[in-house]
């Protein structure tokens, strides 16, 4: 039975988490945990994550767990979700908050025309909140059996911007076009809540449980 640790440090919706991936992957033992080594002892690990940057990253070092996180990153497959997404990079805009900088790149506000007062009716509301179609820049076995362009449910105000653009897996349109999927190696991460996001994305969390990177 596979052991997944979903990484709880006070800043995430870990119990949204934990029932899709208790739906999606019953045959699983899913711990819902803030100790290191149960984090360490687990076969992949989920960091989910809502709120404000400077918070999140504060409170999973006061809690002790920035290393462990690090060290997960090296050797096992790593789901980042949201703000665990937005985690991995260098830096965000949001407190001007030093991340994980497991990824190269930042990340920044939705900005432009399109969010200003002078758009008038036409203008973007932030944060992005609700359904929106997502292409999959490049295939990945966390895509399997989800068709390109299948909408998933989104609620920030800030996206990431890799450095890298080899590490872009998945984009979507709010006032343009920004990246909602990234991976690299053991990593895979989404801006979008696959919790929140019907069937497709209990599939996405399926995948998880069964990839082998």
């Amino acid at each position: 039975m596979k052991r997944i640790a979903i990484v709880e440090y006070g800043m995430g919706n870990y119990h949204s988490v934990e029932r899709a991936l208790r739906h999606a992957a019953p045959d699983a033992d899913i711990v819902l945990t803030g100790t290191p080594e149960h984090i360490l002892a687990a076969e992949r690990v989920v960091l989910p994550g809502q709120g404000a940057m400077g918070d999140c990253m504060r409170t999973l070092r006061e809690a002790g767990l920035q290393e462990v996180i690090l060290e997960v990153a090296r050797n096992k497959p790593l789901l980042g979700v949201c703000v665990g997404e937005q985690m991995l990079f260098e830096r965000s805009e949001e407190g001007l908050t030093d991340c994980l900088a497991l990824l190269p790149g930042e990340v920044k506000r939705f900005s432009g025309p399109m969010f200003d007062e002078s758009a008038g009716p036409a203008r973007l509301k932030i944060p992005h909140m609700g359904w929106n179609p997502v292409r999959q820049v490049q295939p990945h076995p966390l895509w399997d059996g989800i068709a390109d362009g299948t909408p998933f449910y989104f609620v920030h105000s800030y996206h990431v911007v890799a450095a890298d653009s080899t590490l872009v897996y998945g984009q979507a349109d709010y006032g343009y076009a920004f990246t909602c999927a990234v991976a690299r190696d053991n990593i895979f991460a989404v801006q979008f809540h696959p919790e929140k996001s019907a069937d497709d994305g209990l599939r996405l969390y399926r995948n998880f449980v069964d990839w082998n990177p």
